[in-house]
C-alpha cells in the first residue's frame, strides 16, 4: 500500500477544506493547523471566562430586579461558551488544565477589550451592545470554521450572543432617552469602548501575522479589517438611532465606498493592552488565578467521591 507523503497530504486536506468539508478530530490535519485552532479556541474560551468578571461585579449593583435577572442569565451565558470552548480544544489534544494554566501565567492570551473597567451602569449596556456586538460580527463567519467542533459550537453561542447585544443596546437605549444624568452615563460608555471594541478584531490586516493563513485555511472567512469595517458600519446608525454621538470627530460617510470613513486606530494603546499594561490585566489575572485555588478543594473532594464510587463498583 503507497504511503502518502507529507506534501500529499496536506494537499489532499486542503482540497478538503476548498470543498467546504468540515475537518473532524480524527482526520489527517498539519500540525500547524492543530495549533492554529487549539491557540485560538483556547484565547476564545479564556475571554468568554475573564469576560464574566466585569459583569459579575455589577450583579448585586443592578438598577432592578429584571436588570439582575438579565445580567445573571448573561453571565451563566459566557460561563457555558468557555466550557463549550475548552471541550473543543480538547477534540484536538489539548490538555484543558494545562491550558488554563497557561492563562493565569500569563503565557495565553484573552481579548484586550476585558482589560478595561465598568464604571458604572451603562458601561453594562455598552459591554452588551459594543463588545458582544463585535464578537457576533466575527462569531457567525466561525460558524463557518473548517473545524467541525469550533464550527458547531459557534452556532449556539451566536444565538446566545445575539441576545446579549440585544440586552446591551435596549438597556442603553433606556439610558439615553432618560435623564439629562443618564443621558451622560450612557455617552460617557461609548466613548471609553468604542475604540476598545473596534480593537477587538485584531491589528490591520498588514500587521497581522496569522490571518492570511487561517483564511486559507478557512478558520476565519473576513480579515480583521473587514470585520472591524461591517462592525461600524452596522454600529453608528445604532448609536444616531438612540441620539449618542460616536467619538470619532473623522467620521463620515463614503459615497463612493458605500462605508464608513473614521480616523486610524491607536494601535500603541491596543499593544500596550495585550502586553499586559492595560488598565485591569492583573486584576483580571489574579481573580482567575484566586478562583483556581480557593476552588481547588471542591474538585479535589468531587475526584475523591468519583474514585471511591468506581472502586465500589468494581468491588
Amino acid at each position: 500500500m503507497k504511503v502518502l507523503e507529507t506534501t500529499d497530504l496536506e494537499q489532499k486536506f486542503q482540497d478538503k477544506i476548498d470543498r467546504e468539508v468540515k475537518i473532524e478530530p480524527n482526520d489527517w490535519m498539519p500540525d500547524a493547523y492543530r495549533k492554529t485552532l487549539i491557540r485560538q479556541m483556547s484565547q476564545h474560551a479564556h475571554s468568554e471566562i475573564v469576560g464574566m468578571l466585569p459583569e459579575a461585579n455589577w450583579i448585586t449593583r443592578a438598577p432592578n430586579l429584571r436588570r439582575k435577572a438579565v445580567l445573571l442569565a448573561k453571565v451563566q451565558d459566557e460561563a457555558g461558551h468557555g466550557l463549550y470552548l475548552y471541550s473543543a480544544t480538547e477534540t484536538l489534544g489539548a490538555d484543558r488544565e494545562a491550558t488554563i494554566d497557561d492563562l493565569h501565567s500569563g503565557k495565553a492570551k484573552y481579548s484586550s477589550i476585558f482589560n478595561y473597567p465598568a464604571l458604572s451602569w451603562a458601561d453594562i449596556g455598552a459591554i452588551g451592545w459594543l463588545v458582544d456586538g463585535a464578537a457576533i460580527m466575527n462569531q457567525v463567519a466561525l460558524c463557518r470554521c473548517s473545524y467541525g467542533p469550533y464550527a458547531r459550537a459557534m452556532v449556539k453561542i451566536c444565538k446566545e450572543e445575539s441576545f446579549h447585544q440585544r440586552q446591551g443596546y435596549e438597556s442603553l437605549t433606556k439610558l439615553a432617552q432618560g435623564t439629562p444624568e443618564q443621558k451622560e452615563l450612557a455617552q460617557d460608555a461609548l466613548n471609553r469602548f468604542w475604540w476598545p471594541s473596534l480593537m477587538m478584531f485584531g491589528p490591520n490586516d498588514d500587521e497581522s501575522p496569522n490571518s492570511a493563513q487561517s483564511m486559507k485555511w478557512k478558520i476565519k472567512r473576513l480579515s480583521n479589517d473587514d470585520l472591524r469595517q461591517n462592525f461600524i458600519d452596522a454600529t453608528v446608525p445604532q448609536a444616531e438611532l438612540i441620539g449618542l454621538k460616536v467619538p470619532d470627530e473623522n467620521l463620515k460617510w463614503n459615497e463612493e465606498t458605500g462605508h464608513y470613513d473614521f480616523t486610524p486606530i491607536n494601535w500603541d494603546e491596543f499593544w500596550q493592552v495585550v502586553n499586559g499594561n492595560g488598565p485591569c490585566n492583573k486584576q483580571r489575572v489574579d481573580a482567575r488565578r484566586k478562583a483556581k485555588e480557593e476552588g481547588m478543594w471542591v474538585r479535589e473532594a468531587a475526584l475523591a467521591f468519583a474514585e471511591k464510587r468506581k472502586k465500589k463498583q468494581t468491588a
